[in-house]
């Protein structure tokens, strides 16, 4: 499975991806993922942030987004991951989320968050072990569809904490990554 910068090339799948996520997953994203307009700009790039996909053949198996945040916060990136029901526990959630990392390092960003619903066991294991750590809980702070609360964790992965010292020990060059 191939991870490749989002493009216009995989609006069809991409789309297709989305509409088949079960109605729960899309309680927990934002944006109107399902909405064509939606997808379309970030293919094109006029989305804001960077994004990403895992396709096998021409089908997509998951997403994932790094969007700098504005103004004074602008050294932030947000997270968003998605991963196919079908391919979860495959590793394929953390290869994306590497790929997150890698790309904030690359964007200049100093710290990256990502914002997880608590009852997300799996999601919540998949960004501690990659060096997220709790920020914030915010209790029922989500409504899903069918109006019962949810608490959002808000966990937070400090760049230069993490890369600086990679970057000591020469990981920033098995990486292909200049760290300093």
């Amino acid at each position: 499975m191939d991870v490749v910068e989002l493009g216009p090339a995989h609006t069809e799948a991409l789309l297709r991806f989305f509409a088949g996520l079960p109605e729960g997953d899309l309680t927990f994203i934002e944006e109107e993922v399902t909405d064509p307009g939606v997808v379309r700009s970030w293919a094109s790039g006029t989305g804001g942030g960077r994004r990403f996909v895992a396709v096998d053949g021409d089908e997509v198996a998951g997403y994932v987004a790094v969007r700098p945040l504005p103004g004074w916060s602008s050294h932030v990136g947000e997270v968003r991951l998605v991963v196919s029901p079908t391919r979860r526990g495959s590793g394929l959630g953390r290869q994306l989320a590497r790929q997150a990392l890698v790309t904030a390092v690359g964007d200049g960003l100093a710290k990256l968050v990502v914002e997880v619903v608590a009852e997300q066991g799996a999601a919540l294991a998949l960004f501690t072990d990659l060096g997220f750590t709790g920020e914030a809980l915010l209790r029922d702070h989500v409504r899903d569809r069918e109006g019962t609360l949810r608490d959002l964790m808000v966990l937070a992965h400090h760049v230069d904490d993490t890369w600086s010292g990679m970057a000591t020990v020469g990981l920033d060059e098995a990486l292909g990554q200049d760290l300093s």
